[in-house]
């Protein structure tokens, strides 16, 4: 299969976005990350990522955005959308689909009710309109654990609460490592991703997504909970809502269907229940 893999950068205000790209379909889609981009960017990783979305190769091609290299304190969400919309017209990408997950999916509402000309389609999972009381049980000790440098600590808690028992089971032995490897030289692009979660609320605006729109979340969410996506389900007009029954925040990773779900949405088939 010929992936068309590739890395990229945009320039924005003396600064770089990073993005990777994989297919070659007629049609976009931009892939938008969570948190973890805050310790690890997407930057040479093509090769690495395209894998999972070997089914959309044929009909898309995958734009995988990190968030831009040199962000200013106060950093909003909002202001990411902005600059995603910027980077998208840099890249000639004048309409996409965009699937958004966790931190990139609040991301993805904002590019959708801000720039509603740019998206076609929208999937958003294991996300949230606003900061709840889910969130603020997790992040504020994520960012203590980074201003303090316990990568360990961070990893773990992550870890437990974003992951099944069953896959917890299995990978607990490896925890180890977890204080180890992937430690960033310093925690700011962190902190500032983190902290513009507790600061950002869509919820009043959803009603004025006007593209369609999927919403995939998990019972089990320890992170920014089930009742997240079950509101933005009622608010966003034209929306479908699928909850994994057994998973948490890592559904996205863990369930087999996942990518096949976003699929079938972006080509125009229901969600079944």
């Amino acid at each position: 299969m010929i992936w068309n893999a590739g890395n990229g950068q945009v320039r924005l205000d003396g600064t770089a976005m990073s993005f990777v790209s994989f297919g070659y379909g007629e049609k976009a889609l931009i892939v938008l990350p969570g948190l973890s981009d805050g310790l690890a960017t997407v930057r040479g990783k093509a090769l690495l990522l395209a894998k999972p979305y070997r089914q959309f190769f044929e009909r898309y091609t995958v734009y995988m955005f990190s968030r831009k290299d040199d962000m200013p304190q106060g950093y909003s969400i909002r202001a990411m959308a902005a600059d995603q919309a910027r980077a998208m017209q840099i890249l000639g990408v004048e309409k996409a689909s965009v699937l958004g997950v966790s931190q990139g999916g609040m991301i993805a509402l904002c590019l959708a009710i801000d720039h509603p000309q740019m998206v076609s389609r929208l999937a958003v999972a294991v996300s949230a309109p606003g900061v709840n009381d889910v969130i603020r049980q997790c992040v504020p000790d994520w960012i203590a654990f980074a201003e303090q440098g316990d990568h360990r600590r961070l990893m773990i808690d992550t870890a437990e609460k974003s992951y099944s028992e069953r896959y917890l089971k299995k990978y607990r032995k490896l925890y180890f490592l977890l204080g180890r490897l992937g430690r960033p030289a310093d925690y700011g692009r962190f902190l500032i991703n983190a902290r513009a979660i507790l600061s950002f609320d869509v919820s009043r605006e959803l009603r004025s997504i006007a593209c369609p729109a999927l919403i995939i979340g998990a019972l089990e969410d320890r992170i920014v909970g089930a009742d997240a996506s079950r509101e933005m389900a009622r608010q966003i007009p034209e929306s479908e809502l699928y909850l994994y029954s057994d998973l948490g925040h890592a559904a996205y990773e863990e369930a087999k269907d996942f990518n096949d779900r976003v699929y079938r949405f972006l080509e125009g088939s229901r969600q079944r229940l």
